[in-house]
């Protein structure tokens, strides 16, 4: 059972730094329109590339809260979206 399917989701994998970064400011975004609370952000575990790119750009968006790494699945972000 997935806790999080509720949320909107992000899946990363097969994306390189800069088109991460472009479709996280872009999910973000809808995710704030849409006013969900939450969303989750799929980067894998791998050399972590795309885990560094995806925490440093949720860092410089105004629309994020907080987010942190999902202490049951490393491989994710949870991201608390401000609300309006």
């Amino acid at each position: 059972m997935n806790l999080y399917n509720q949320y909107p989701v992000l899946d990363l994998h097969g994306f390189d730094r800069d088109y991460a970064r472009i479709m996280i400011n872009d999910f973000i975004r809808d995710c704030y329109t849409m006013k969900a609370t939450k969303a989750i952000i799929i980067h894998g575990i791998g050399s972590g590339i795309l885990r560094k790119t995806t925490l440093d750009t949720l860092k410089k968006n105004h629309y994020v809260d907080e987010a942190k790494i999902d202490i049951f699945n490393f491989g994710q972000t949870i991201v608390s979206i401000k609300r309006r």
